[in-house]
This record gives C-alpha cells, structure tokens and sequence, in this order.
C-alpha cells in the first residue's frame, strides 16, 4: 500500500510536528503535503524528506504573512493530487482534513483539534485579531471565518477514520462533525529524559508563549510569592510577560531540547495552567520524574494523576495557582513512579497503537 501525508504547514516547532516527525519514521518513503514549507522556523528535521508545498508557497509575502493568504488554503489544499496513493494520513488542526483522495482510497486524520478558531475559541480569536490583519481588513473577519466553518465542516465529511489525540478531542469532533474517532495520545519521547538524584529550588513553564496558555497567571503567582521560576520558550507574549514579572522570574528564552531536559529534571515541579488538547510538556516533565499542578480540564485531566504524578487547580486564576503552590509537597512524590506514569505515552506505544490501527483498518477496508 502507499501512503502520503499531508500537514497543514510547516512554519514553527509545535507538537504537532513532532507527531508528524513520528509519521515520517513510521513511513518514510511516504511524501508529506504541506501549504507552506519555512525551513528557517522548522530547523533541520525535515532536511532530506520528501516535502511537496502547495501553490501558495510561491506567493512572495506567504511566509512573512501566511494569515492573510487563509481564503486561499482551502483551495490549496483540495489542489494536492493524491491519485497514486491508497492512504492518507493527515495530521491537522486546520486544513490537512480537507483533501480530496481517490474512491478506493482511505483518509486517515490525526486530528489534534477541530479549528479552535472556527470552533471552540472563535469568539476570542475575533476579539484579539490575532491574525495581524491590515486594519483595513479586519471587518472581513467574520465573513471570512464563517465561510471558512462551512467548508471545514464539509472538509470533515471527507475523512474515513478520525483519530483524536485526547479524549477532549474526541468530545470535540463528535460535538463539531457528528463523527466518532478513536484516541491515540500523542507521542512523547520519554527516552530524552532521566530523573535527578536532586532538584534545585525552582518551579518551571515552558512551551510557546501565546495568550490561551495563561503564562500571566503563573507571572501573577510567582510575582506575588516571590518562590523563583523559570519559563523556557518564545512567542507572542514574550515582551508583555517579561515587562511584569519580577527578578524571581527568569525567562530562559528558545531553550534546546537537551536543555529542556535539564530544566525539567532538576525543577521542583512543573506549572501547566493551560486548558490544552493533549498537553506534550506536562507528560515531559512527568518523564523526567517531576510532579506537574496543572488546570483541571483538557488534556491534563488524561495524564496527570492526581495524588501520584501531581496536583489540579480548579480556578485558573493566579490566586488559585498560588495557593496550590503554597501548599504544595514535593516530597510526597516519587519520582520512579511518575516516570513509569509518562512511559504509558511513550512514542514506541504510539507507534504500535497507530500503524496497527491503521492496517487493521485498511485490512477491513479490502475485504
């Protein structure tokens, strides 16, 4: 059987990209579809794969600014010829669902969510014009976005099988698209991590910096109980989160993943006041035997035990966080057993669970 993949594109170092690095190992004579191919924000992973970009790549602006050319990705992705591919294994939170494969053919999607800016957070997407629109422009949003939801949901009727990567994700794709799917959580390279003999006095946030992450609360928190805290990882509230932390608050900046591994190992615990869809960091540092006091909602509510590997805040509010950090016992913890805990999703199990699934699939599919 041949394969491809499709991504929706390929312009920062997410979680999702290290679920597609997976797919590439998995299947690596399989090309990969994508709208838009940066390799100067990808780094060197994709280097010698086979990456074909859409026709938008060749706009002269569309790296620099990718938001404006969103009426045209639709288009662009129903344009990727895959007649001469018997699966499809798209990995999307946007556009890669949308492809139009052969009759005989089956559409995998590893969905990682349904479009949280058509679906779920649509309202706050319109309120903070995060997509840098021209002033001009902006009054189109709406218009543009409920076209948009119209074609996504057509675009989900496309698929054969979904996949979700949590099962708050699979809550979402049965409420957005009427579709069932089945959960396989996400791939997390527990091998990269080890447990220290000690830890240093510190707790630690990371990731990228967007506002949905709530990094303000966990500054909020930390200002006010002056307990030292680290925060590894760039983006758009980089500026606005340095500007009201305190000297306890050190931002570490792009850290690299060996010094990731460090952080998290030698941390007291980790913070994850996020509502995420799955939630790669807080199961990193649980594999590196650190506790994590996450928000209980989203994915967190799938890998943090609570009592074994960490603590939940109810409230995501800096005043919940800290009195949760105030009352928090580390030495509670073990840290052999939360490590086991995050080996449950290690990328050996993910690659089990999902080129099984998908044979067996493909195998019902033929007879």
């Amino acid at each position: 059987m041949k394969i491809a993949l499709v991504h929706d594109y390929l312009i920062q170092d997410g979680g999702a990209e290290r679920v597609l690095q997976v797919f590439q190992d998995i299947w690596p004579e399989a090309p990969t579809h994508v709208l838009l191919h940066d390799p100067r924000r990808v780094g060197p992973a994709y280097a010698n794969k086979d990456i074909r970009t859409s026709f938008l790549q060749q706009i002269p602006f569309a790296l620099r600014r990718y938001e404006l050319l969103m009426p045209l990705m639709p288009s662009a992705t129903e344009h990727y010829d895959l007649n001469d591919y018997d699966i499809v294994l798209s990995s999307t939170s946007a556009f890669a669902k949308g492809v139009i494969t052969r009759p005989d053919a089956m559409h995998f999607c590893y969905c990682h969510t349904p479009t949280r800016y058509l679906w779920s957070d649509t309202h706050s997407y319109v309120r903070e014009k995060r997509m840098g629109l021209l002033a001009p422009l902006r009054p189109l949003l709406p218009a543009v976005l409920s076209w948009l939801r119209v074609w996504d949901r057509q675009a989900a009727d496309r698929v054969d099988r979904f996949i979700a990567n949590s099962e708050t994700v699979r809550g979402r794709i049965r409420k957005y698209y009427q579709r069932d799917s089945v959960v396989i959580h996400p791939p997390v390279e527990t091998s990269r991590f080890s447990v220290a003999p000690k830890t240093d006095n510190y707790y630690l946030a990371g990731g990228r910096l967007v506002s949905y992450k709530r990094y303000d609360i966990i500054v909020r928190a930390f200002n006010k109980l002056g307990i030292p805290l680290k925060i590894f990882g760039e983006g758009p509230e980089y500026a606005r989160l340095r500007e009201m932390a305190r000297p306890n608050v050190e931002f570490v900046g792009k850290a690299s993943l060996a010094e990731q591994a460090e952080l998290y190992r030698h941390a007291i615990a980790y913070i994850h006041p996020q509502e995420e869809d799955f939630g790669i960091t807080a199961v990193e540092a649980m594999a590196s035997g650190r506790p994590v006091i996450a928000y209980r909602k989203g994915g967190a509510t799938e890998t943090v035990v609570e009592g074994v590997t960490g603590q939940f805040i109810d409230e995501q509010t800096w005043e919940a966080l800290a009195g949760e950090v105030i009352r928090f016992q580390p030495e509670k913890y073990d840290p052999r057993a939360i490590r086991r805990h995050a080996e449950t999703f290690d990328t050996a199990r993910f690659r089990e669970k999902l080129s099984g699934y998908i044979e067996d699939e493909w195998r019902k599919f033929r007879n």
